[in-house]
């Protein structure tokens, strides 16, 4: 059996099945982005079907995390899955042709992630990102890295390569790696980056974390996510807008960005007071506005 035909999908519904006759109202804007303040999965189907050419999402990971907003973070197992089978599809569906999604999650929570999108999409990539620290698990191995899923809409439409420094001791300034005799034929770009992210922890620890609090992933990783999907101008998706490091690096590197967050948006507001405050609460280019219904 094809397993891509197993199930009907949300993004294959048609188009006038998700219309919608309440205007939104933005929470936030700059001159590449615009933010929602309202559940996932009341916006995502608000999104134009096709629309979207990266989606970067960083869900909650059902830990009984407290995030002030009445959203319940501790279900059953299935239920979890169910309400991220829906955003998923919806996700899916809001993708151009070789779109790339990406997921992050915790290694037990990517695989059933994984084995639902490979149904309708294309493996590219599960990226292992390090985790620092070490601690007991019980009769387990130690945990060392959480993971970034990479999937394209069929063919990826785009695939930028993305080069790291080589690197280097901090004492000596030496090489860190012996390269076998092949120093003299590494690129003077740098190395081609792997799957497997060695040079970032997957998350801030608090005492670094810029805003306190708030579900935040370094930079870094949503960046390299952006930079290899896409290419300027495109726009970029992410449905759980936490701290805002993916809207920020969307508007850093010059792609458009779009989002919603269903609890407290001053801290992605105040992200960008810091960062590009010339940039807010300006007029969102008419390309990215109409990919919202209405």
């Amino acid at each position: 059996m094809d397993m891509r035909k197993r199930r009907p999908r949300v993004f294959q519904v048609a188009e006038e099945a998700l219309q919608w006759t309440t205007p939104l109202e933005p929470r936030l804007t700059t001159t590449n982005g615009v933010l929602f303040h309202m559940d996932c999965l009341k916006f995502l189907p608000l999104v134009r079907s096709e629309s979207v050419h990266c989606v970067f999402a960083d869900p909650p990971f059902n830990l009984g995390k407290e995030y002030n907003n009445g959203f319940k973070d501790r279900w059953t197992e299935r239920e979890y899955f169910l309400w991220c089978e829906q955003w998923l599809d919806q996700c899916m569906r809001v993708l151009v042709p070789g779109g790339a999604l990406f997921v992050y999650a915790l290694p037990r929570l990517a695989y059933h992630f994984a084995a639902y999108l490979d149904e309708a999409l294309e493996l590219r990539h599960w990226i292992a990102l390090t985790m620092k620290g070490t601690f007991p698990r019980g009769r387990k191995l130690y945990p060392a890295h959480y993971a970034l899923l990479y999937f394209t809409k069929g063919v990826p439409r785009v695939f930028n390569k993305v080069r790291l420094p080589i690197p280097k001791c901090r004492h000596c300034g030496g090489d860190l790696k012996d390269y076998g005799g092949h120093r003299k034929y590494l690129n003077p770009e740098g190395l081609n980056l792997t799957d497997f992210w060695e040079d970032t922890s997957p998350n801030r620890h608090k005492h670094s974390k810029a805003r306190p609090g708030v579900n935040e992933l370094k930079p870094l990783i949503p960046a390299r996510a952006i930079q290899i999907s896409t290419n300027p101008r495109d726009i970029v998706l992410d449905p759980f807008g936490g701290g805002g490091s993916t809207y920020q690096e969307a508007q850093r590197i010059g792609r458009l960005w779009l989002g919603c967050e269903l609890g407290d948006c001053s801290p992605i507001e105040h992200r960008f007071k810091e960062f590009a405050p010339l940039t807010l609460h300006r007029k969102p280019p008419s390309e990215l506005l109409s990919v919202i219904k209405g």
